[in-house]
Parts: C-alpha cells; structure tokens; sequence
C-alpha cells in the first residue's frame, strides 16, 4: 500500500471537502446559537443538546440528505434519512424518540418511493416520523428529516471531551455489503432483523450510562478519519492511527473502506482500562471493534503504516469543518 498516495485521496474525497463550509455557517450564527441559555454543548457534534432539567436534555438533530442519492434512488434516500438520524441521536448516547421530515418534489412520482423508504426505515428503527411539511411544486427533490431524542445530562457522549492518552476505539458491524448502487454505502441495517439494528443502538446508551466512553461521534459522510478529525477538532487534540488495527471487511480495499459510510459505526475514545470492557460488549451486537491509536497533545491526526507515519490533517492547514 502506499500510505502517501492513500492521504492524498482522503484528503480529496468528496465526504471531507463538502464539510468545510460548516465553519462559515457556524461563526455567522454563533451569536444566536444559545440565547436561551439552556445550549450545553457548542455546535459541531452530532446533535444539539437543550437543558430541560432535572438531568434531562433534549437531543435535536438534522440532516439533509445529498441530492444525488435523492435523484438517483429516492426509496433508498428515505431510508436512510431514517439511518442517519437515529445514528446521530445513538452517537450521543441517548434514545431516538420521534422525526419529522421536510420534503420537496418537482412531481408527484418521487412521492411513492421517498415515502416508502422513511416508513421502512421507521419500521426497522423503531421510531416513529410524526410530521412534516410539504413542497409538492417544487424546481427540484430535496429531503431533509430532524429528529428528537432524550438522554441524561451527565451521560451524554460529546465530541469535545477527548483527553490526551485516551485510546480511539473504531466500532463498524462488518456484517454487511456495499449498496448495489453506491459503493460507497456499506449496508449494515437493511436484511437485519429489527431488534438487532434496535439493540445496536441501546448497547451504545448503555455504555454511555456506564461511563465508559470519553468522546464519540457517529462515522458518516467523511468516513472513519474524517469523522475522527472532525471529534479532534472540537475537542482541540490530535491522533496517531495505526492504519492496520482498524476494523476492516476483508475484501474491501484501504480507500474505500476509509471512505465509506457504514450502516453501524462509530469512533469512541475511552480511559485505556475500560476499552475491553466497551470492545467486548460492542462484539454481542455485531459491531466489531479495535483500538485503533491514541489521543496525542497536538493539532493532527497521524496515520501510520508499519514505519510509515504521514499527517492526514493539520487543523491548521487542512481542517475538515473548523475555520482555518
């Protein structure tokens, strides 16, 4: 493998490059973003978290989902609009609770499929979609679903909160297959049983209420390491990653494992003592998971092979989401 031209690829992959302009929207509206006071948790991570006393919050998060996959397959974008969200709830340790969705159509033919797809993905997940608005004239098909879920304030797993010496630990169901139609889509969800696909996500809120994770994200659109420098980001460290100890299919090349969205998976950091412990119970639930590197004083994330170290991104050179 060579580990330079590997960098290069990332580094240029769509799923990173398409995030940089997160920070622009972020720095315009972060004088408004807590307002009410009850905001604790910056932006950046995978849902916002409100206050509502008595150890509670609110998780709120939204996606929109990539015009391309609306256009191309618009039952698989419903479904996975239902994916993504929950995942996003999931990775904060907390329980999905309900979605609504806004949804725009040039014609009444995309209706049928889109709709299809987030009432299967309801029926898999186990949570329900309980409103919505409608633009049925619209110049083009758009998608986006938000969703609510509830967890303790003292439990929640956030993505500023990785410590120096904290080992990262890449959580991914192997037990899966590249989408027919995007390769890049590794499918966990779709031909399992729901109570699995429901368990996966309760078994990261257990952990969660246990303590046992120090940080977390869910792997999404930037893949495994850019979804790792993203969590690097907010929490103001670096990385080592030793390329080789990442869980990985078999018969899936480097590249696009490194760029692909898994169905079910997650990027952790945790106290050196209890990664066994949150490893071994991750494997009931057929997520396989590894410690991969270690949580450095520095502002890159290092991926390393056998001799070879190289800098994948230098949050002052090359950062995924954050204003350089």
């Amino acid at each position: 493998m060579n580990l330079k031209s590997l960098i290069k690829s990332l580094q240029e992959f769509e799923g990173v490059t398409r995030k940089k302009s997160i920070g622009i929207v972020t720095n315009i509206l972060d004088d408004v973003y807590n307002i009410s006071g009850n905001v604790i948790i910056e932006n950046g991570d995978d849902a916002s978290v409100i206050d509502i006393g008595n150890n509670q919050v609110i998780l709120f998060a939204t996606d929109g989902i990539w015009e391309k996959l609306v256009e191309s397959n618009p039952y698989w974008a419903g479904y996975c609009s239902v994916l993504v969200n929950v995942n996003d709830i999931a990775a904060m340790g907390g329980k999905p609770l309900a979605m609504v969705n806004i949804l725009s159509v040039e014609n009444d033919e995309i209706y049928n499929d889109i709709l299809l797809g987030i009432k299967d993905g309801c029926l898999k997940f186990g949570v329900p979609m309980v409103g919505g608005h409608l633009h049925p004239d619209a110049d083009s098909n758009s998608l986006g679903v938000s969703i609510i879920g509830i967890a303790q304030k003292d439990k929640i797993i956030r993505s500023d909160t990785a410590n120096i010496a904290d080992k990262i630990i890449v959580g991914i169901d192997l037990d899966g297959k590249p989408h027919h139609e995007f390769n890049l889509n590794w499918d966990t969800t779709y031909d399992k049983d729901p109570e699995l696909v429901q368990n996966q996500i309760t078994a990261i809120q257990s952990l969660a209420e246990n303590d046992l994770f120090t940080a977390g994200k869910d792997i999404s659109n930037p893949g495994i390491l850019g979804t790792l420098e993203m969590l690097l980001e907010s929490s103001k460290k670096g990385a080592i990653v030793d390329l080789e100890k990442v869980p990985k299919k078999q018969d899936i090349d480097w590249e696009q494992w490194f760029k692909s969205y898994p169905g079910s998976g997650f990027v952790f950091t945790a106290n050196e003592k209890d990664c066994d412990q949150i490893i071994n119970y991750l494997k009931k639930f057929s997520i396989e998971s590894a410690v991969v590197g270690e949580i450095i004083n520095d502002d890159k994330l290092y991926l390393s092979c056998k001799d070879e170290k190289l800098v994948l991104f230098d949050q002052k050179i090359n950062p995924v989401f954050k204003s350089n």
